[in-house]
């Protein structure tokens, strides 16, 4: 049976399949949680599904141990900056190792499911951070993304938002930034489970790739005519073939009101092909999807302000989950999700 979690800016959707088809379901049941919570993130694991992570922008960091029926705020107290919680991440390695990061920019570890946590120093005594800012609160900046990766436990991959790509080999002993060719302001970041040191990078001023782990990048952009990246997400069955949503400047994929974003996609070599009429709205009046994917080849869900959607080809054709979509859904612009199959 398979879940999505969608956190859109002011509540969590719980939509659960019902039965078991294959390979995309087609009933769907949806509960609300956390209503009238600014949300930021969420987080789960396949290894461990019944746990689910939810960050806030105000009220700190939520943790629900039935799978979304219910959550409790954790009382980070102290441990935390802040309690603005703006990335989150689950070690692929051991569920019980989770990963936050806060406005402004520190990063936390918890090797016990969330009960306890670690302060990984030294990210803001990094030479750059002087010169890092968001711009609409340009006297602080945040943790936008947290990736670990696949083949290595105690590396660990940063976007500041704005300002630097960051990376520690050593689990947070140690941390590099803006290594040659990375991009300043990462949005989201990913991984291949067959593709070791391949990350893939959605940033504001643009893609990138890397082969080695973060330590250089490239820029393959042929064919992408809008550079705002937002979400990216490669085919879990080929670490070649990539999505991404993205739009000309930040109004157009953040405010519903003026918004316009499209979805590209590209294998090895490029170049990127728009994707359109292909049952995912783009355009005008559409916000930047946020992508995820069950880990099977071929298949990813997105989410934008015009419902919850599946593909089952990679992009070819896309169908919506069958969700009731209401008016106030689509004045928002949702902040994550995470899609799991038990």
């Amino acid at each position: 049976m398979a879940t999505a979690y969608a956190a859109l800016r002011d509540r969590l959707l719980v939509c659960r399949a019902v039965g078991d088809h294959d390979p995309v379901p087609s009933d769907w049941t949806t509960v609300t949680r956390l209503e009238g919570h600014t949300l930021e993130c969420v987080a789960a694991s396949a290894d461990a599904p019944e746990r689910v992570f939810v960050g806030t922008f105000s009220d700190g960091l939520h943790r629900s141990t039935d799978g979304g029926d219910t959550f409790e705020r954790l009382e980070t107290g102290a441990d935390f900056v802040s309690d603005a919680v703006m990335s989150l991440a689950v070690s692929p390695h051991d569920p019980d190792v989770v990963y936050a990061g806060t406005e402004p920019s520190r990063v936390y570890r918890s090797a016990d499911g969330g009960d306890s946590w670690t302060h990984l120093e030294g990210i803001v005594d990094l030479p750059s951070a002087e010169e890092w800012y968001f711009p609409p609160r340009p006297h602080t900046h945040h943790v936008r993304w947290l990736e670990v990766d696949p083949f290595d436990p105690d590396r660990l991959y940063a976007g500041i938002e704005a300002g630097a790509f960051v990376y520690t080999e050593d689990g947070g002993e140690t941390w590099h930034e803006r290594p040659e060719g990375s991009r300043r302001d990462n949005h989201s970041l990913a991984t291949h489970p067959d593709r070791e040191g391949r990350i893939y990078a959605a940033a504001g001023d643009g893609y990138a790739e890397s082969d080695d782990g973060g330590e250089r990048w490239r820029q393959p952009e042929r064919g992408l005519e809008h550079t705002y990246c937002w979400s990216v997400v490669p085919d879990p069955g080929d670490p070649d073939r990539v999505l991404v949503s993205s739009a000309s400047g930040a109004s157009r994929a953040h405010t519903a009101e003026s918004a316009e974003s499209y979805v590209y996609r590209k294998a090895d070599g490029g170049p990127w092909e728009r994707l359109e009429d292909r049952g995912l709205p783009t355009g005008e009046g559409v916000v930047r999807a946020v992508f995820d994917t069950l880990g099977r080849p071929g298949v990813v869900y997105a989410v934008t302000n015009r419902g919850l959607f599946v593909t089952d080809d990679f992009g070819d054709g896309w169908d919506r989950v069958g969700i009731e979509w209401n008016e106030e859904f689509a004045a928002q612009t949702p902040r994550g999700i995470v899609t799991l199959r038990s």
